[in-house]
This record gives structure tokens, sequence and C-alpha cells, in this order.
């Protein structure tokens, strides 16, 4: 398709964690456990969202101190176009705590461009708003932890200049047009909803800066509202980050695509350019727990958000980018059949085949004479309260670690892919450096 060469709008999807292994098996899941009507399937040869979009490219995703990164580092990458230290967000690679004082010297965010040139701008995320990747649209804090004024950033180190990170959300210069996700208790004093030790309400603080805004803490109130109708939106659905798919109260907590479709008919209803990310952050906190069930439900929801996006906006107008900020250390191996359930145990595609010796019901088994499962994670908690490995590898509280016991399982260093469609997505391509991502989205804008 030859779309044109400017982009009126540009959105960004970020599936947390969503490596090359996790892709390939969230499209054998989704195919297995269709959520439309479909036909359950196979699954090897079926299509997730992305896999139907136009330009794909490979990107490399270490820090610039870090072989394997970090979801601060990384998506201050895509947010900056400067690669930066592991944990730190939207600080050039050799900026320390000292930049505090001095903003006006650190990176400019794609978000602060566009907001200064009047387009729109929304989130849209799983996690806590607060979280590294959201917070890379906006924020800029040389440790990713200051997300609130609580234990996590010290007063002692408070002395810095930087204020927290839902400070920097509610006085972000022109505000957002539309702001949904978790981490309600980053914003409310202690004792009163939230864990701020400063006494401060930042939802009140952003109500009173935004007369026309609305703020809403559940399902029910984003239902509610007209996305044409309302002004700026703030919704804050859960103290922490939004429930897993598996686990979320639908009366309770909004989903990720019914988050982005309000995001977007807002946003598109505005008829001005915008900038808006969207992040399917809980992928990554299911891979931490060794828990693939719940990490590729994740991602399969996030490909239904995908889908939702490229049906709502005008592709000619709009560029979808489709990447991840990291890998992770998910594995599929040992030779199983054609079809073979990817949560389950390997039943082998040729006897001799790998491993010949198998149980009574046909599952491959390993040296200890233990079946073996087709996905597993090179490290990870041999222990995660609510998981077992004790439980069928199909029981969606299934721990699938197999091999290094630590305290959670950890990030992957290869490459993550870049999917892209419309305006300026024939730039995705070959091998890219993560920051690339960036200068794509501002030449797609035509900011030069």
């Amino acid at each position: 398709v030859n779309r044109p060469r400017g982009a009126k709008n540009v959105i960004l999807m970020v599936g947390d964690g969503m490596g090359i292994s996790t892709l390939t098996a969230a499209r054998i899941f989704d195919g297995q456990r269709p959520i439309d009507g479909r036909t359950p399937g196979p699954g090897e040869e079926n299509s997730l969202a992305w896999d139907r979009m136009a330009h794909t490219a490979l990107v490399k995703t270490y820090n610039t101190n870090a072989q394997v990164p970090d979801s601060a580092g990384t998506a201050s990458s895509f947010n900056t176009g400067v690669k930066t230290r592991i944990g730190v967000i939207n600080f050039g690679a050799d900026q320390g705590v000292e930049a505090c004082k001095t903003p006006e010297k650190l990176p400019r965010t794609l978000a602060e461009m566009a907001r200064a040139r009047g387009m729109g701008l929304g989130i849209v995320t799983t996690t806590r708003i607060t979280h590294a990747t959201p917070a890379a649209v906006y924020g800029h804090v040389p440790k990713r932890n200051w997300e609130g004024a609580d234990a996590a950033y010290p007063v002692a180190d408070r002395a810095s200049g930087c204020p927290d990170l839902a400070a920097q959300l509610v006085s972000f210069k022109g505000g957002f047009d539309v702001a949904l996700g978790g981490g309600g208790a980053r914003f409310l004093p202690a004792g009163k909803g939230g864990i701020r030790d400063d006494g401060r309400n930042l939802v009140t603080e952003w109500l009173g800066a935004w007369p026309k805004g609305v703020f809403v803490s559940d399902a029910k109130g984003l239902r509610a509202l007209n996305e044409r109708d309302s002004g700026p939106v703030l919704g804050l659905f859960n103290a922490d980050h939004i429930s897993f798919e598996h686990d979320r109260k639908d009366d309770v907590e909004p989903g990720l695509p019914e988050m982005a479709r309000f995001a977007v008919d807002k946003l598109e209803a505005a008829k001005r350019g915008y900038y808006l990310m969207i992040e399917g952050g809980r992928i990554d906190h299911a891979h931490h727990a060794s828990n693939p069930y719940r990490a590729l439900k994740e991602a399969q929801i996030f490909s239904a958000t995908v889908a939702e996006v490229l049906k709502r906006v005008n592709l000619d107008e709009t560029l979808v980018l489709v990447t991840a900020d990291h890998s992770h250390v998910l594995t599929i191996a040992g030779y199983p059949q054609r079809g073979n359930d990817i949560l389950g145990y390997i039943r082998p595609a040729r006897e001799g085949e790998g491993r010949a010796a198998v149980t009574p019901e046909g599952w491959a088994i390993d040296d200890h004479g233990q079946p073996m499962t087709t996905l597993s994670y090179a490290n990870g908690a041999f222990v995660t309260p609510g998981l077992s490995r004790l439980l069928p590898p199909t029981d969606p509280n299934y721990l699938a670690n197999k091999l290094h016991g630590t305290d959670g399982e950890s990030h992957g260093g290869e490459d993550v892919a870049l999917f892209a469609e419309g305006p300026r997505a024939d730039l995705v391509r070959g091998v890219m450096e993560q920051n690339l991502i960036f200068h794509i989205m501002a030449e797609a804008l035509g900011w030069r």
C-alpha cells in the first residue's frame, strides 16, 4: 500500500517484555484458545494483529551500560531518541542526579515536543501510570523507583530537586487529553487511599488545574463518559497495577482494549494531530513470575487491542508502531507435535526425536524422569506466592521455571520486533537501534 509521506498522528504500542519467543507462543496460544468466537486450531498457522502489518524490523535493546536492558532505559530510548543507562528515565547517559536542578538540559520527550506544537496527547497502560514505560512519556528521573513521595523515594533523595513521577504527570506542561492506568496510591495521601507521605492529593491538584477535567476510578465511571464531550480525563483504576486479564473484574477495572478505544476516539474527536502511547504492561510481570499462562493471555489481549486501534484510525494519516521494550528468557523447545498444547507437556513429534523416553501418557521426560513442557524459563523463582510448579502445566497458576532459581525471572537481551503501518512505515526495516523509533515518529510528523 502506498501511504502519504506525512502523518498527522502517531500511536506507539508497547507490549512490555514481548520478546520474539513470546510472539510465537502467544500466536499459538491465541489459535488454541481464541477469544473472538473462532474455532480452536493447532495454533501454529494463526496470525496475531501485528503479523498482518506491512513493515517489520528487528530492534537492538541494550542500554548504554547494560547488555540486557530494563524498561526505563529502553522506553527512554524511543521517547527521546537518546539511549541511556539501565534504571534511568529520560536522562542522558552521562547525566546524574545533579541534572535534576537543570531540567532544561535533560533530553526532551516526543510528548513534550508534541504538546509544544499544540498536538493532543494520551497514555494508556495496564501498569501503574508512574511505572517505567508510561512514565517515560512525560517524566525525567535518575531512578525509576521515584514514582511517588513514599518509601521508594527517600526524603533525603528528594533534595535532588526532581519531583516524583506522579507529581510530574499532574504538572506536565500542557497536560494530557487522556491518561488511563493504575497506580492511584502514588497520587493520594497516606491514610486516605494512598501512600504519599507529603500529604498531597494529586488528584485534587489535577482537578484544580483542569476545571473541565474528569477523574474516574472504575470501569463504570469510564463507561459513563462521552469521549467527545468531556474535558481531559484522568483514570486510575487500581491502587497498584491493573489486575491481570485473567483476574480482572470487568465491572471494576476496564480492560486494555476498552481503554484504548476510549483514548483513540477521544483524541480523534478533537480533530488535531496527537501522540498516543498504549502499553500492555503486564506481559512483563507475568514473565517475571514465571507464569506463562498469564503472560500469553496478556499478549493475546494486547493483540486484540492492536486490532481495535488499527480498525479505528485512518492509516493514511496515522502511523501505528507496535514493539516491545525488551525480551524475557522464555524458551520454546522439545520437539512437540504440531498442535501440541503450547502450555502442556511435550508429546514428541516422532519417537526418537530429541528424547525417546516417554511417560505412559506419551509425554517426553527429562533425565530425572519428569515430564517436560514446551515452555520454560532460563531463570526465575522456584517459589512464587499463588503459583506452583506442582500444578498441571495447563493450569493458569502453573509456574514454569525449571532451571536456575533466582528471586524473579529476568529480562532477555535479544532483539525485539517492531511492526509498522501508516505514513513512513517504510522506514521500519532491517536491524535498528532502539532510539531510531523516536526519529521515525518525528520524521513521520514532519519534525526536521
